[in-house]
């Protein structure tokens, strides 16, 4: 027997939006969103609430900053 209950699930899960963390903008939850907990696969929950955009940004200025720490330029406390 199909299990047309995962089916729908996941046909509903294509057309959802959510709104970023971040940037406040609209986007699509299957492409614009990394799934962060595999193990809850259908459901709008198991993607993160940053869109891929702002994560790659959030993360290349943080390594931007940890490399400047490790060079000997220490911010003015």
């Amino acid at each position: 027997m199909m299990d047309l209950d995962n089916q729908f699930e996941l046909e509903h899960l294509l057309f959802k939006d959510r709104k970023c963390r971040t940037c406040n903008q609209i986007k699509n939850l299957i492409e614009d969103f990394y799934m962060s907990r595999k193990q809850k696969r259908g459901l709008p929950s198991a993607y993160s609430y940053e869109c891929k955009d702002c994560t790659i940004k959030r993360i290349v200025a943080k390594r931007k900053n940890q490399k400047k720490i490790k060079e000997g330029h220490y911010p003015d406390w």
